[in-house]
């Protein structure tokens, strides 16, 4: 089948590389401009651009796809099916409609569930034990076409969200090459999605990863896992002195604790040592295993232990609450 690939991201690599090792034809690559990213704000070449490169697929990168000049170019291509994974633009009409058998989509949740950019970080955050991959019809709808292919997964219990968008990169992989091999069959059994069981996934900013200490130890859990590796989790160490200061600190894995918390306020450290911070929450306990100092390398609690003024009885806390001490 002659495909036109549209995705920017490394979530369809595999995809990408299992359509075509098997066979398929590749005809045009459609990815956004390289942007800068990192602290150097350096322009790094995407991962579909280096594929491209790498095997001689023509590509075409556009801040806009449903400009007049691309739908020529894709046209030009005689495409059979629009493949769109992680692109990061919304397709319009005239490109979904325009190949043989429409455009299709891989989108990283069990759709109806999690319609939106952030499938991966909600379905963790919220504390889901499952998830998969819904290949879909695209329509004008953002992620509510008919559903040609699902596969569901297990979340284990301390997976982030990179590990698992990796995991469901490489699983979507044989669901996009089944699903691209029955359709020119007419073998693929389409299926309405359920309209009533569909939430929301939307885009998180980095904001999102502030901890709120005073919800139970298994939502702060989730929400560091899910919040791992972007946009970060994060919080704030109160530490005392002649001035009293707050480290802003990225956690980048914790696990839960089996130690009770007792009495503890939210936030406070119960016990600091090279196993991990024991932080209460308002029921139970997280054990902080891996930190980031502000404009610091990412360190192990044991290293961080070591290198901080840290001992039972200190807070972390949000940003805010200096805030609201003043306006008292």
């Amino acid at each position: 089948m002659r495909i036109v690939f549209a995705g920017s991201g490394s979530f369809g690599l595999p995809s990408l590389h299992a359509l075509v090792e098997g066979g398929q034809e590749v005809a045009l690559i459609l990815t956004q401009p390289d942007r800068p990213s990192g602290r150097g704000r350096l322009v790094r070449i995407g991962p579909v651009k280096r594929f491209a490169r790498e095997r001689g697929i023509p590509m075409l990168r556009s801040e806009n796809v449903n400009t007049a000049s691309v739908v020529r170019r894709v046209r030009s291509v005689r495409p059979q099916l629009l493949l769109v994974i992680a692109f990061g633009q919304k397709i319009g009409p005239n490109l979904i409609e325009m190949p043989t058998y429409g455009a299709v989509n891989l989108h990283g949740s069990l759709l109806p569930k999690y319609r939106g950019p952030a499938p991966i970080n909600w379905a963790i955050i919220n504390g889901e034990t499952e998830t998969g991959l819904t290949v879909i019809a695209m329509t004008d709808q953002i992620d509510a076409g008919d559903i040609l292919g699902q596969r569901a997964t297990p979340i284990g219990p301390n997976e982030t969200a990179g590990q698992l968008h990796d995991r469901l990169a490489e699983l979507g992989a044989r669901l996009v090459t089944e699903t691209v091999q029955e359709i020119p069959l007419d073998e693929v059994e389409r299926r309405r999605q359920n309209e009533s069981q569909s939430t929301l996934a939307p885009r998180l900013k980095k904001s999102d990863g502030r901890i709120n200490w005073n919800r139970p130890a298994r939502s702060v859990h989730n929400h560091i896992r899910g919040m791992a590796p972007w946009p970060g989790a994060f919080t704030h160490l109160v530490i005392a002195g002649k001035k009293k200061t707050r480290l802003r600190l990225g956690i980048d894995r914790a696990v839960l604790s089996p130690v009770p918390a007792g009495e503890a306020v939210p936030g406070t450290i119960v016990n600091a040592a090279a196993q991990g911070i024991e932080v209460a929450t308002e029921r139970g306990m997280v054990r902080l295993v891996e930190l980031t100092p502000a404009g610091k390398r990412t360190m192990t609690a044991a290293d961080f232990v070591n290198g901080y003024p840290v001992k039972p009885g200190m807070r972390f806390t949000a940003v805010q609450e200096k805030a609201s001490a003043r306006r008292r």
